[in-house]
C-alpha cells in the first residue's frame, strides 16, 4: 500500500529512513536470525553488517520479506516508557548500550520505543504510522555487508544514483578500528567516561589521534614529491583549520607551503551566473574565474612571479597588487575550496603533481547498534554554533539555509570524494557532547510558530542523550573544534 508519502524536509527524511530501517531490521532478524548493525551513511544509503557476511540469496529473501511487510501495511506503534523501565527492558533484551544511555537521564523523562509486530526498536526520532508508507527502497550487497538505499530530501521521488564511496568506506573502517582499540564502542561509553571524570583524557586522546593522521598525510605528500595539494569537503568540515595544520606539518619536513583559497578567484559579481531560482549561484563552478586560476597555478608551479588576487566581497571584484609572490624551490602549493577535487578546476595541471584530500567529520560512534550519529547532523551542529558565535546568526536562520547548503554539496562536493587520494576524518569522539552545551540554548530559543520548530525539536531530542562537556579548557588552540566554538578565554 502506497500512501503517497513524499519527503518534503529533512525531518520527513529522518522519519522515512528510520521506518525503513525498522522494517529492514525486523525482516533481517526473521530471515537470518541475525541482529544487523547499522553503520554509516554510504553509497547514497546505509551500510549494515552482522557477525558474518550475508549471501545474495539471504539478501533477496530479506528484500522479499520487507515487501511483504509493506504490502500488508503492518502497523507501527510508538510507546512511551519511563526512563528506568526502558533501561530495564533494553538490558533484558541484551541491548546494554541502549540501557546505558538511560543511566544518567532524568527519571521523570520518558523514552519512545517503536514496535512493528513483535520487533522493537529505539529510533530516537518519530517513525511513520505503518509500513505502507515506505514506497521506495533497495538492498544491495556491498563489501562484507548490505546497503539499504532509500530516497532522501534532495531526491524524494527516486532512489539516488548509486556511486561507490570506496574511500569513505575505508575511512569509516579505519575510524571503527581505532575506536574499538580505545574501548569506545557506543555513546554510552563516552557518557560513562565523562561521569568518571575522564573528560580531559578523552579529549587529549582524540586530538592526539587526529594530529597523528595529519602528520601521516604530510609525510606522504612530501615523500611522494607532490607539488600541489587540493583540499575540499562539505560545509563545516573544518577545512581551514586542517589546511593550516597540514601546512605546519609539511613545514617541519620541508619548505613552508603557500596556502591559497579559491574564494579569491570569484568572477566579478556582475558576471556571476544565476541559479535555477534566478538568484546568483555562488556555489557552482561557474562562479570561479577558471582561466585565471589555471593560468596562475601554472605560473606558480613554473616558478614565475604571480600577482595573486584578493576578492573584495563588499565591492564584488578582485583586487590585484597586494600579493605578488612566487614558489621557492621545493615549496608546495596548498589550495582549499569546495571545487578543489573537481579536475576542471586544475585541468591544465598534470594529475601526478596533485594530491587530493577530502575532509569530512565522519562521526566515529553510534548511539547504539541500530542508530548512528549522522555526518550531516554533526556538520549542522558545528555550523549552527559557528554561525551564532562569529556571524551573529540564529539557529533558526542556520536551519533555514541548511537545505540549500546540502543541495549545493550534493552537486559540487560529494560526487568527487572518491577521486581523493586520502579521506581525512575531521571529527572527534567528544565533540557532540561539547557542542550540545553551545547548541542547546540556541535550539530552545526557536518557538512553536517557527517553520524550523519541528527540526529544532528533533535535534534537541537527539542531543539530550549526550552528556554535556561544559569546560573547554582541554581542547587545544589548534583543534578543529576551535573553528566552531571559538578560542580559549585568556
Amino acid at each position: 500500500m502506497d500512501y503517497g508519502f513524499r519527503i518534503r524536509s529533512f525531518t520527513d527524511e529522518r522519519s522515512y529512513h528510520n521506518t525503513a530501517i525498522l522494517i529492514y531490521l525486523k525482516a533481517a532478524r526473521e530471515i537470518t536470525g541475525l541482529d544487523m548493525r547499522i553503520g554509516n551513511s554510504l553509497n547514497q544509503g546505509y551500510f549494515s553488517y552482522a557477525n558474518r557476511a550475508l549471501s545474495s540469496t539471504e539478501i533477496h529473501k530479506i528484500w522479499n520479506r520487507m515487501e511483504q511487510i509493506i504490502s500488508v501495511d503492518m502497523p507501527i506503534t510508538e510507546k512511551e516508557y519511563p526512563v528506568t523501565e526502558a533501561g530495564r527492558r533494553w538490558e533484558a533484551a541484551g541491548c546494554t548500550e541502549i540501557a546505558g544511555l538511560m543511566k544518567y537521564r532524568d527519571p521523570e523523562e520518558t523514552v519512545t520505543i517503536a514496535e512493528i509486530g513483535d520487533y522493537k526498536g529505539c529510533m530516537y526520532c518519530h517513525v511513520l504510522p505503518s509500513a505502507g508508507y515506505i514506497n521506495l527502497f533497495e538492498l544491495r550487497q556491498y563489501r562484507n555487508g548490505v546497503l539499504l538505499r532509500v530516497p532522501n530530501a534532495l531526491h524524494p521521488d527516486a532512489i539516488p544514483d548509486y556511486r561507490d564511496d570506496d574511500k569513505l568506506y575505508e575511512a569509516f573502517a579505519l575510524s571503527n578500528k581505532q575506536r574499538k582499540k580505545s574501548g569506545i564502542r557506543y555513546l554510552a561509553d563516552i557518557n560513562e567516561r565523562i561521569h568518571d571524570g575522564l573528560t580531559d583524557d578523552l579529549i587529549r586522546a582524540s586530538e592526539w589521534l587526529q594530529s597523528k593522521q595529519i602528520q601521516e598525510i604530510a609525510e606522504t605528500i612530501v615523500k611522494q614529491g607532490k607539488e600541489i595539494v587540493l583540499i575540499a569537503g562539505p560545509s563545516s568540515s573544518g577545512k581551514t583549520t586542517t589546511a593550516k595544520r597540514l601546512c605546519s606539518a609539511i613545514a617541519e619536513m620541508s619548505v613552508e607551503p603557500l596556502y591559497l583559497g579559491t574564494d579569491d578567484y570569484f568572477v566579478e559579481r556582475k558576471d556571476n551566473p544565476l541559479g535555477p531560482d534566478g538568484k546568483p549561484d555562488f556555489e557552482g563552478l561557474g562562479a570561479l574565474d577558471l582561466d585565471l586560476f589555471n593560468c596562475q597555478m601554472e605560473d606558480l608551479l613554473a616558478g614565475r612571479e604571480t600577482d595573486i588576487p584578493e576578492f573584495d566581497f563588499l565591492e564584488g571584484k578582485k583586487v590585484f597588487g597586494k600579493r605578488i609572490t612566487k614558489l621557492h624551490e621545493g615549496q608546495i602549493l596548498v589550495i582549499e575550496g569546495i571545487h578543489s577535487l573537481n579536475d576542471i578546476l586544475t585541468q591544465n595541471i598534470e594529475r601526478e603533481k596533485k594530491f587530493k584530500i577530502y575532509i569530512s567529520p565522519l562521526t566515529q560512534i553510534g548511539m547504539d547498534r541500530h542508530n548512528r550519529v549522522s555526518t550531516a547532523d554533526a556538520r549542522l551542529l558545528r555550523r549552527m554554533v559557528r554561525d551564532n558565535q562569529f556571524r551573529g546568526y540564529t539557529a533558526e536562520a542556520t536551519l533555514g539555509s541548511w537545505p540549500s547548503v546540502r543541495a549545493g554539496e550534493s552537486v559540487n562536493i560529494f560526487p568527487y570524494s572518491s577521486s581523493a587520494d586520502v579521506v581525512f576524518n575531521s571529527s572527534t569522539v567528544y565533540e557532540t557532547n561539547m557542542l550540545r552545551t553551545f547548541a542547546e540554548p540556541l535550539l530552545e530559543a526557536i518557538t512553536e510558530d517557527s517553520g524550523q520548530y519541528e527540526e529544532a525539536q528533533r535535534i534537541l531530542n537527539f542531543i539530550k542523550y549526550f552528556e554535556k562537556i561544559e569546560n573547554t579548557d582541554a581542547v587545544p588552540d589548534n583543534a578543529i573544534l576551535r573553528e566552531f566554538i571559538g578560542p580559549r578565554e585568556k
